[in-house]
């Protein structure tokens, strides 16, 4: 029997094939939830946001609604209507790319100019003026640059509390002097594109095996001090029965790896085709398979929806690499890192703690009843797993773009990640 659609309630998007703005609902299926959206130039659209428990309803405080700025997304710079501040500013600092991977929401590989050192300092004085010093360097592949350590050391002279680098490890893997530069110019850390623990996984979504040049990139930035978070863009049928292993490989990797960062496959960017709902995985699921697949390692109980941004936006969990498993910490409620305020500032530096290496090498002894040796092995072996579902133009929902934390500086504006490349 068909499981009839029952309201749920309105929301805006926009349509996918002119972008502009249009009222949608997310209605219900059972314990899964759509969105339902009409254009009056190109017709209806149908996309699947959430499939079962937790409860989208039950996940995470919502905000009071708010009525949308009627030119929501297209005049974003942010505008007043916006709710959040930044958490973290992504910088382009280059358009091309090493590899040519199946799913690049950048799209990367032009051949555009690139702003020098100089000229790229100039931005990053103008964001650490504005409070936004926390900077992810990103691309394109932003290691092609072999000026990058000196790209670097203008975003650490400009007063970033915080640099982090997304890369894809090639270049960290094959030049270690190079990544030892970009340790001395003052990188804090890597968010590394990790999909799995096999090649299959990167022939399909990278096109090459990847997986020891993965790890040869780990053992640099290990031996450099520099944190390593993994990051799985994790698409149906690939390798989402793998989300338990990446994990595990990471706990076993640690203190060098300091966390896990999922990334349901969103379809934008460089894309083969526009997807079904099969082609979707959403944070529901990804939450089942992590208690699932580490058979209760992680806990459902130990995540919580984000602090800063839309509950339906990602998860987080603070964990301690044991040597025989994991410790959950607490869940921190209501805690926020974004603003320009003291608070903001300190829970701020508090996430980058948890991604930065900060120990001194030594492997602290297990009795967890010494606070003295609980506070070491915490600053050493911390652990986070945390998700984003970035959204594209087929399941936007501005109610969620409003509360985004993770902007984009765009020639001179600020807008949500999922704005700029939806």
């Amino acid at each position: 029997m068909k499981v009839k659609a029952a309201p749920v309630k309105p929301t805006k998007s926009v349509c996918p094939v002119c972008l502009r703005s249009i009222d949608a609902r997310i209605v219900r299926r059972g314990s899964d939830r759509y969105m339902k959206k009409t254009c009056p130039e190109h017709g209806d659209f149908s996309c699947v946001i959430w499939r079962g428990e937790p409860e989208m309803e039950s996940w995470g405080s919502y905000r009071a609604p708010s009525p949308v700025p009627e030119d929501c997304p297209h005049a974003c710079g942010l505008c007043a209507g916006h709710l959040q501040d930044t958490c973290c500013v992504l910088v382009e600092v280059t358009h091309r790319c090493d590899l040519g991977c199946r799913f690049c929401f950048a799209d990367a590989g032009s051949p555009e100019p690139e702003r020098t050192p100089a000229e790229l300092g100039e931005i990053f004085r103008t964001l650490v003026a504005d409070g936004r010093s926390f900077i992810q360097l990103s691309g394109g592949e932003p290691c092609v640059r072999d000026d990058l350590p000196e790209v670097i050391a203008e975003a650490k002279k400009a007063g970033a509390t915080s640099i982090q680098l997304n890369s894809n490890g090639l270049r960290l893997a094959s030049d270690p002097d190079f990544a030892r530069r970009c340790a001395e110019a003052g990188l804090d850390f890597v968010f590394m594109q990790f999909d799995g623990v096999t090649d299959d996984v990167y022939e399909k979504l990278r096109g090459r095996p990847l997986l020891d040049i993965k790890k040869r990139a780990i053992e640099v930035c290990d031996g450099l001090g520099v944190g390593v978070t993994l990051v799985p863009t994790v698409v149906p049928g690939v390798n989402d029965g793998q989300i338990g292993e990446i994990i595990r490989f990471g706990l076993s990797k640690s203190p060098a790896v300091r966390g896990v960062h999922f990334q349901p496959v969103s379809w934008f960017g460089r894309v083969p085709r526009e997807p079904d709902d099969a082609d979707r995985i959403t944070l529901p699921e990804v939450l089942r398979a992590i208690t699932e697949q580490t058979d209760g390692l992680i806990k459902l109980s130990d995540l919580a929806p984000s602090s800063c941004d839309h509950p339906r936006c990602g998860f987080h969990g603070d964990f301690v690499a044991m040597p025989d498993g994991v410790l959950a910490l607490s869940k921190a409620e209501g805690c926020c890192c974004c603003g320009h305020g003291n608070a903001a500032l300190k829970n701020r530096r508090f996430v980058a703690r948890r991604w930065k290496r900060a120990d001194d090498g030594t492997e602290p002894g297990r009795d967890m009843t010494d606070m003295k040796t609980f506070l070491a092995r915490v600053k050493r072996n911390g652990f986070t797993i945390t998700g984003m579902a970035f959204q594209d133009r087929m399941n936007i929902d501005l109610e969620r773009v409003r509360t985004c934390s993770l902007h984009v500086w765009d020639e001179g504006r600020i807008v949500p990640f999922c704005v700029k490349y939806m």
